[in-house]
């Protein structure tokens, strides 16, 4: 039984998509980090010199909690999560999109095999053939 697991687990951990999605995961997280920096570094400071000066990361609000302790809702640092999510996610459908072209355009290439020399050999001993028969 326990043989039987080890060599599953083998079989999976080497089959090529959980090596793809490995690599996936590695390469989507550095492309998360890229995309935070553009949104974080210069996207929300000039949406925060248009409309006023604002740097939503600081944007809190103090509500008075139990025992007289102050309690912060970062809804500023909520709405810099959500420009974040929506431009990762549409960077991403446009690098999908992409990859989709390039694979449709692969497809849509014939695949042109050149024949072997029996095949070849094969034509036109039919051919001969025909021409036999046609004149008989």
């Amino acid at each position: 039984m326990r043989k039987s697991i080890i060599k599953e687990f083998k079989e999976f951990a080497v089959k090529g998509n959980v090596i793809d999605l490995a690599v996936g995961v590695v390469i989507g997280t550095a492309f998360g980090k890229i995309v935070s920096s553009l949104v974080n570094d210069i996207i929300m400071p000039v949406v925060g010199i248009l409309i006023g000066g604002v740097d939503f990361t600081k944007l809190v609000v103090k509500v008075d909690g139990v025992n007289g302790k102050e309690v912060l809702i970062k809804y500023g640092q909520f709405i810099q999560s959500v420009v974040d999510f929506l431009i990762i996610s549409f960077s991403i459908f446009l690098f999908i999109n992409i990859i989709n072209k390039f694979k449709k355009k692969e497809e849509e290439k014939p695949n042109v095999v050149e024949p072997t020399k029996e095949e070849i050999l094969l034509t036109e001993i039919r051919d001969i053939l025909k021409e036999k028969s046609d004149i008989e």
